[in-house]
């Protein structure tokens, strides 16, 4: 969907399809509604005289004005109550509009910019929010069939955001092209999970990453993690025909150039996804029901990289890389077992107690890597722990730091993407429950309790003292039921809570 910003009068615009808004409990229409309404000979005002609309969250009418405007028809979107409003709100009252849209197959729509000014909104935030809003709540995958498409749903070409004042158009912009950037890199990451694990493999995704890289000016190196004596990542892959990978991207001009000699970065923040692009449990085998949704056990690796074209395309200046490591966790006659004790690329050991607990041993060497070569802050996005699912459910990832001030950050930035966060403790008697007596740790306890802290606690042993983060997406990567903006399956958290991040 291509995204344009107009100034002109909304009584004016000629579209098929012309969104204004109107808050619940509004007596009659104000704005953009009210010049519609006087256009429409009080048509908006009796449908809020009548209760026809009310003005909920999400509720769209459609009116068809008669040859009354230049647009075909009018759809009245429901912003909730003004009391309650924020960003959030203005994405679900433009997917709204968009999916009402889709089942009517309007090609070009125009819409004002949803929320500016409510609850101290500045047009710019609004304008980004009615545009990701509008792209994320179009999205589907269009997978593998022959027949692609949902008939009874069209496809937008063109959304058209107006605004009337020429003082604002500036702001306007600005906001819609950042809304445009995060939307689109978060459904190219949707896509990438959702993608079957016999295409989406360590090597695809490899590729995908290096011509990503290539095309918006990233630097991109593609390691073999046996040759690197990455010994936890080669653990976990050894069990897979397919090759690991470990990806590392880097804004440019990082490191200075010298014949030779591997230098390191200076001092960026890594960013470190986890990308176990199919986990049957290893040895450990996982049970049969649903076992297909373990392709989606890279959804922090894809969101890492589009987190990454996202920042470069956005020209975000901060010295900034990614870690992906990229493997399948298989259980062939060369896996790991339970029992066994590896190393890893810090020296630290681990005693494996389950090898499904597969994704914090890839993690551990990727975040050795990154302070290997100066990283001086960590953020780790990893569908880590069943644990934080149990906890928290698909409405939030859960956030463990060692560092409040980089806590906080994240945080701003999720509450202003609308990805739920809530944190959860790293108390020191949870290293009590990883302690082996034949190894520096366990990867993990063979009860249940505490397991998205206790799977934060052990990558802290390799993380040290450097500020750290970790959002485990296990619950929200993936939602068997859409709900506000995002439909059925792959969400592409915590794409934006990233970027919006990096980019204050």
């Amino acid at each position: 969907m291509r995204i344009k910003v107009e100034s002109a009068s909304i009584v004016e615009m000629k579209s098929d399809l012309l969104v204004v808004n109107l808050f619940e409990g509004v007596k009659k229409p104000g704005g953009a509604a009210a010049a519609v309404d006087k256009a429409l000979e009080g048509q908006l005002s009796r449908m809020l005289v009548s209760r026809e609309f009310c003005g909920k969250s999400g509720e769209v009418s459609i009116v068809h004005t008669l040859g009354k405007l230049p647009a075909d028809k009018v759809a009245l979107v429901g912003l909730g109550e003004q009391k309650e409003f924020g960003l959030d709100s203005a994405r679900k009252a433009a997917a709204a509009a968009v999916n009402a849209a889709r089942k009517l197959k309007v090609k070009r729509m125009a819409s004002i910019v949803h929320g500016a000014g409510a609850g101290g909104l500045s047009v710019k935030d609004a304008a980004q929010a009615t545009v990701e809003g509008s792209i994320l709540g179009q999205y589907e995958f269009e997978g593998y069939k022959k027949e692609a498409g949902d008939e009874g749903r069209g496809t937008i070409d063109e959304m058209v955001v107006v605004e009337k004042d020429k003082a604002k158009i500036k702001n306007i912009q600005e906001g819609a092209a950042i809304g445009e950037v995060l939307a689109n890199a978060q459904n190219r990451a949707r896509d990438l999970v959702s993608a079957p694990a016999n295409k989406a493999t360590p090597t695809y995704l490899a590729h995908y990453a290096a011509k990503m890289a290539k095309e918006v000016g990233l630097e991109c190196e593609v390691l073999d993690p046996k040759k690197e004596k990455m010994e936890a990542i080669w653990a976990v892959a050894k069990g897979s025909k397919e090759p690991a990978k470990v990806v590392v991207l880097r804004t440019k001009g990082q490191r200075p150039k010298a014949k030779g000699t591997r230098q390191k970065a200076r001092g960026p923040i890594a960013l470190i996804g986890k990308g176990v692009t199919f986990d049957a449990g290893g040895i450990s085998l996982k049970p049969s029901k649903k076992l297909w949704e373990m392709k989606t056990d890279m959804a922090g690796a894809a969101a890492v990289i589009e987190a990454m074209r996202a920042l470069a395309e956005l020209g975000v200046k901060k010295s900034v890389m990614a870690v992906i490591p990229l493997t399948e966790n298989m259980p062939d006659g060369g896996a790991l077992k339970p029992g066994d004790v590896v190393s890893s690329l810090a020296g630290i050991t681990t005693e494996i107690i389950s090898t499904d607990a597969e994704g914090r041993l890839i993690l551990a060497d990727a975040i050795t890597y990154a302070k290997k070569e100066g990283a001086a802050t960590l953020v780790d996005c990893a569908t880590l722990t069943g644990g934080c699912v149990t906890a928290l459910g698909d409405v939030a990832s859960g956030l463990l730091a060692n560092d409040d001030k980089l806590a906080d950050g994240i945080q701003k930035a999720a509450a202003s993407s609308g990805e739920r966060l809530w944190r959860l403790p790293l108390f020191e008697e949870y290293k009590e429950y990883l302690k082996s007596s034949i190894a520096d740790q366990k990867n993990c306890t063979e009860g249940r309790g505490a397991s998205p802290s206790i799977g934060a606690i052990f990558l802290a042993k390799f993380v040290g003292e450097t500020p750290w983060a970790h959002i485990d997406i296990a619950g929200t990567a993936y939602l068997s039921r859409g709900r506000g903006y995002l439909s059925e399956g792959a969400t592409g958290v915590p794409l934006r809570t990233l970027v919006e991040f990096l980019r204050a």
